[in-house]
C-alpha cells in the first residue's frame, strides 16, 4: 500500500513539478524577506491596572445594579470622544492626534473579564498599555487616561440612573390612570351583575327555578284532571266542548225553540196532506215555501246567537236543529264542559308564563359562572394594574434614593510604570531554513492536494481498485509495447509473429471467451478517454486471434478519426471519404485483406466525417456487421471513447460483448464509474475491463541472424565431438 502511495505520489510530482518549485520558492523567498529585515526599534511600555469597585453598602436596589451594570465596560467606552477630550484637556494637546496614538499604540490586555464569576479569588481587573518611543511621554498620556476612564464610568452610572428616573416619571400617570380606569369598570359591571350574582350565591335564584318546576307541575295535574271529567263528560254527551257550547248556545235561545216548533208543525202537515195531494199542489208548494222560509230565519238566527256575522260557513238546518235539541240535563252537561275548557284554557296560558319564565331562571344561571368569571377578571385586572403602579411608586422612591449614592466602576488599582521591550534580531539562517522545511510541507502538500482534486487513477493499482469496486471482470493486463525493429519505428503495432507481447493479447483473447456463455463473435471496444491505447489494443487482439488461425476482422469504426490502416502497410481508399455510404455497402471492397498477416481483414476507417453517427446507424454498417458476423470467426470492432462522443453505444445492438480500455495517469475515477454505471443500467453485454500499457519485464527478442548462428555453432560442436 505505501508503494503504491508513493508511486501515485510521485507521477503526480512529475506533472505537478512547476506548481512545487514555484510554491517551495515562494516560501523560501518569503522567509528570506522576513529574516532581511531591520533589527526593531526600541519600544517602552507603559502600564496601568483599573479595578472594579466592589459592591458598596446601599440602601437601594438600583444602586447595586447600576454598579454592575458599569462593570461591563467595554474599549469603545473606555476610549470614547469624552475621555480623550479630558485626557488632552489635562496633557493641554490636540485631541485628535492623541485619538489617533492611543488608537495606534493603546490595548486592553483584559477588559473583558467576567465580574459575575463567583469563583475569582479577587475583583476583575483591566491592564492597560500604552507604547512609545518616549518612556515620559508614554507614562504621561496613561496617567491622563485612567482618570478619564474613572470619570467615564462614573458619569455612565449617573446618567443610567437619571434616565431609569425620567422613565419612571414618564409611565407613572399612565399606569395610575389604567388602574383607575380598572377600578371604574369592576364598579359598573357590579352594580349592573352584582344582584343576579348575589342571587345566584345565596340560593334564591336556584329556589325560584325549583318553585316554578313545582308550580308547572302542578298545573300539569290540574290540567290532566280536567281533560279526565272533559272526557267523561263527551262520552255521556257525545260532543266535544266545541260543539256543545254550539248546542247549548242554540238550546237556549227562545226564537230558535220557536222557528223549531213552527217547522216541526209544517212537515207534520206536509206528511199529512202529501197522502192526498201532489208535491206540485199549490198548497204543498205553498207549505214547501214556508218551510224553507223557516229553515232560512232558522239559519240567520243561529248564526246571530253563535257570532258568526256572516264570517263563518253556514250550518246546514238539520244540523240547527239537532244542536239546539238539549234537554236541561244534556245542556247542564254541556256547560260544565265549556266551564272546564275554559278553565284548561286559562291552565295552559299560566303553565306557558311560568315556563318561560323557568326557561329565563335558568338561562341566568346558565351563564351565572361566565359572569362571576368576568368579575373575577375584572378584579385581577385591578390587582395586576394597583401591583404595577404600586412597584412602579417602589421603584420611583428606590431610584431617587439611588441617586444620592452613585459612584464610579472603576478605580486605579495601579498607577502607570514604564518598562522597555528589546526584541533580538531574526536569525537570517534559522528564518530560511524554517522557511526552507515550511516550503518543503507546502509544496508537498499542494501536490498531495493536486494528485487528490485531480481525479485520475495514477497506478495501476488505483486501476484494480476501481475494477473490484465496481465489481467488473479484469480481462488482462497488457504491458506498454515497445517495438524493437528499426523498421516499424515507433508503432506499437505488433506485426512481429516472434514479439514477446502477443501472449499478453492472447491471454485477453482467452479471457474474453470465458467470461460469456454465449458465441463471442463480435467484440466492440471503448474507451473513457483518449490517449489510453483502445485502438492498439483492437488492432494487437485482431493480431493475436488471426495469428492463432481464426479468421478475424478489424473494423475501424472511429470515423471522427483518420484510419491506422497504413501501419499495416495499406492505403485507405481516397473515395471513402467522400461517399461514405457506397464505400460500406460494397463489402466486398471495403474489407481489405492484410499483406503480412494471415487470416487477418480490416475494414479501414472513412474518417474522419461531420456526422459519423448517421452512417454508424446506416443500413449499409448494419448489414456488413451482419455479413461480417457470419464470415468470420472473431470481429473486433474500434470504437471513439465515451468522453468524446456515443458512437459506441449506437453499435452496442450489433455486438456480443463490450471490452473497456483503461490506462493509468489517463483514466478518470469518476468517468469509469458513471461508464460501468451506464452499462449496467441499460443492461449493456459488459465483458470487463483492460488495463493497458502496464509496466511488465518483457524479455528482448532474439534476431533471427543470431539464432541461426547459435544453431550452426551447436551442429559443429556436435561434428567435432
Amino acid at each position: 500500500m505505501a508503494s503504491s502511495f508513493v508511486k501515485r505520489y510521485l507521477i503526480a510530482l512529475d506533472q505537478h513539478k512547476l506548481i512545487a518549485l514555484a510554491s517551495f520558492a515562494g516560501v523560501v523567498g518569503l522567509s528570506t524577506v522576513v529574516a532581511m529585515q531591520p533589527p526593531p526599534r526600541i519600544v517602552y511600555h507603559a502600564f496601568g491596572v483599573l479595578a472594579y469597585n466592589s459592591p458598596p453598602t446601599s440602601f437601594s436596589n438600583f444602586g447595586n445594579e447600576i454598579l454592575q451594570q458599569g462593570r461591563q465596560l467595554n474599549q469603545d467606552v473606555l476610549l470614547s470622544d469624552y475621555v480623550i477630550k479630558a485626557a488632552a484637556d489635562r496633557l493641554k494637546s490636540d485631541p485628535k492626534k492623541l485619538k489617533e496614538n492611543v488608537q495606534k499604540n493603546l490595548q486592553f490586555i483584559q477588559p473583558n473579564s467576567n465580574p459575575k464569576d463567583k469563583n475569582a479569588k479577587s475583583d476583575p481587573i483591566i491592564q492597560v498599555e500604552y507604547s512609545d518611543e518616549d518612556p515620559t511621554r508614554a507614562e504621561n498620556i496613561l496617567a491622563a487616561l485612567m482618570p478619564a476612564m474613572v470619570d467615564q464610568s462614573r458619569s455612565i452610572n449617573t446618567t443610567r440612573l437619571k434616565g431609569i428616573i425620567d422613565n419612571l416619571n414618564k409611565r407613572l400617570p399612565p399606569a395610575n390612570q389604567e388602574f383607575q380606569q380598572a377600578q371604574q369598570q369592576l364598579e359598573r359591571y357590579i352594580r349592573t351583575e352584582g344582584p343576579a350574582i348575589a342571587a345566584a350565591q345565596d340560593g334564591s335564584l336556584l329556589a325560584s327555578i325549583n318553585g316554578s318546576e313545582q308550580q308547572q307541575r302542578q298545573m300539569k295535574l290540574q290540567i290532566e284532571g280536567i281533560d279526565a271529567q272533559m272526557r267523561s263528560l263527551q262520552s255521556k254527551l257525545g260532543l266535544n266542548p266545541d260543539q256543545a257550547y254550539t248546542s247549548s248556545a242554540l238550546s237556549a235561545d227562545p226564537i230558535l225553540a220557536n222557528l223549531r216548533a213552527q217547522i216541526y208543525q209544517n212537515e207534520a202537515q206536509m206528511k199529512i196532506l202529501s197522502r192526498d195531494y201532489r208535491p206540485d199542489h199549490p198548497t204543498m208548494v205553498e207549505l214547501k215555501k214556508r218551510l224553507d222560509a223557516y229553515e232560512e230565519m232558522q239559519r240567520q238566527r243561529a248564526a246571530e246567537v253563535l257570532g258568526g256575522n256572516n264570517m263563518a260557513a253556514p250550518l246546514p238546518s238539520s244540523q240547527i236543529r239537532q244542536d239546539s235539541n238539549l234537554d236541561p240535563a244534556r245542556q247542564q252537561l254541556a256547560y260544565s264542559l265549556i266551564n272546564l275548557q275554559t278553565q284548561r284554557e286559562a291552565l295552559q296560558q299560566q303553565l306557558s308564563a311560568v315556563s318561560r319564565s323557568a326557561q329565563e331562571l335558568r338561562r341566568d344561571y346558565s351563564v351565572l359562572p361566565n359572569k362571576q368569571i368576568e368579575q373575577a377578571r375584572l378584579q385581577q385586572q385591578v390587582q395586576i394594574k394597583q401591583a404595577l403602579h404600586d412597584k412602579m411608586q417602589a421603584a420611583l422612591a428606590d431610584a431617587q434614593a439611588a441617586e444620592a449614592e452613585t459612584v464610579s466602576s472603576l478605580t486605579i488599582a495601579k498607577a502607570p510604570q514604564v518598562s522597555v521591550d528589546i526584541k533580538p534580531p531574526l536569525s537570517v539562517r534559522l528564518t530560511v531554513g524554517a522557511g526552507a522545511l515550511v516550503g518543503l510541507l507546502v509544496a508537498g502538500g499542494l501536490i498531495l492536494l493536486l494528485s487528490t482534486l485531480d481525479g485520475k487513477l495514477y497506478t495501476v493499482e488505483d486501476v484494480r481498485k476501481a475494477v473490484r469496486q465496481r465489481e467488473v471482470p479484469l480481462l488482462g493486463e497488457l504491458p506498454f509495447v515497445i517495438n524493437w525493429e528499426p523498421e516499424q519505428g515507433e508503432t506499437p503495432i505488433l506485426v512481429n509473429p516472434d514479439s514477446p507481447y502477443l501472449d499478453f493479447y492472447e491471454r485477453l483473447r482467452s479471457n474474453m471467451r470465458m467470461g460469456t456463455d454465449q458465441p463471442l463473435k463480435v467484440v466492440l471496444l471503448t474507451s473513457t478517454e483518449v490517449g489510453e491505447g483502445k485502438t492498439v489494443t483492437a488492432y494487437n487482439l485482431a493480431i493475436a486471434s488471426a495469428r492463432a488461425g481464426k479468421r478475424t476482422l478489424l473494423v475501424e469504426a472511429d470515423l471522427r478519426s483518420a484510419s491506422y490502416a497504413k501501419t499495416l502497410r495499406l492505403a485507405p481508399d481516397p473515395e471513402a471519404n467522400l461517399d461514405p455510404l457506397p464505400y460500406y455497402g460494397a463489402r466486398n471492397e471495403c474489407i481489405r485483406l492484410v499483406p503480412d498477416i494471415e487470416n487477418l481483414y480490416i475494414v479501414p476507417s472513412a474518417g474522419p466525417q461531420r456526422q459519423p453517427a448517421s452512417i454508424l446507424e446506416s443500413s449499409e454498417m448494419r448489414r456488413l456487421l451482419e455479413d461480417a458476423r457470419g464470415r468470420f470467426d472473431l470481429v473486433v470492432v474500434d470504437t471513439p471513447a465515451l468522453s468524446v462522443c456515443n458512437d459506441a453505444l449506437l453499435l452496442e445492438p450489433y455486438a456480443d460483448g463490450i471490452v473497456l480500455v483503461t490506462r493509468p495517469r489517463y483514466t478518470h475515477d469518476n468517468m469509469l464509474a458513471e461508464a460501468v454505471e451506464q452499462f449496467s443500467e441499460a443492461d449493456m453485454p459488459l465483458l470487463g475491463v483492460v488495463i493497458n500499457a502496464v509496466e511488465k519485464p518483457i524479455p528482448m527478442p532474439i534476431a533471427p541472424e543470431s539464432v541461426a548462428t547459435q544453431v550452426e555453432e551447436e551442429e559443429a560442436a556436435t561434428v567435432t565431438r
